[in-house]
């Protein structure tokens, strides 16, 4: 039997979903420094923790900020421009077959964080759903989230030039 190790997931699997600090603001302070790719005037871009593919990137507000309607309008354009970013690093970094963008404002549109608006950009792969992902409701990801930051973190500093 094959056994795959994905150590990071434990604190998802066993979370309680009662924590009362935001993630994206906490990142903001340097508590998931190494997981911030880029930081621009007013959004930022960071690897989600529990990514759906390699790569799996969200662009957030720096405010905290519930919903698209509460954001500026310079907010709104550099979450934009950030996603824009964002395809073109993960194109050239990985080469993916196309990209799911999407918002989920409110838990019944899935939103994880339920009070601060984010972009996700998931990088797709033709057949990067498998018999894994469907039966097993395993994802299995090849490259580790602190090696994936270092690849696109010099990607975006270049793009924002």
């Amino acid at each position: 039997m094959d056994h795959l190790w994905s150590p990071w997931r434990l604190d998802y699997v066993t979370s309680t979903g009662t924590t009362t600090d935001c993630v994206f603001c906490d990142a903001l302070g340097g508590g998931q420094d190494s997981l911030v790719v880029f930081r621009g005037q007013t959004c930022f871009v960071i690897l989600n923790k529990f990514p759906y593919n390699n790569g799996h990137l969200m662009v957030v507000p720096n405010r905290h900020v519930a919903s698209l309607a509460g954001a500026t309008e310079a907010e709104l354009c550099e979450l934009i421009e950030l996603a824009r970013r964002a395809e073109v690093a993960l194109t050239e970094a990985y080469g993916p077959h196309g990209m799911n963008m999407g918002i989920n404002i409110g838990k019944p549109a899935g939103a994880g964080v339920l009070d601060h608006v984010h972009l996700h950009v998931v990088p797709r792969w033709n057949g990067d759903t498998n018999y894994m992902t469907v039966v097993g409701e395993t994802r299995v990801l090849p490259e580790e989230l602190f090696r994936t930051a270092d690849r696109l973190r010099p990607l975006f500093e270049r793009l924002s030039r």
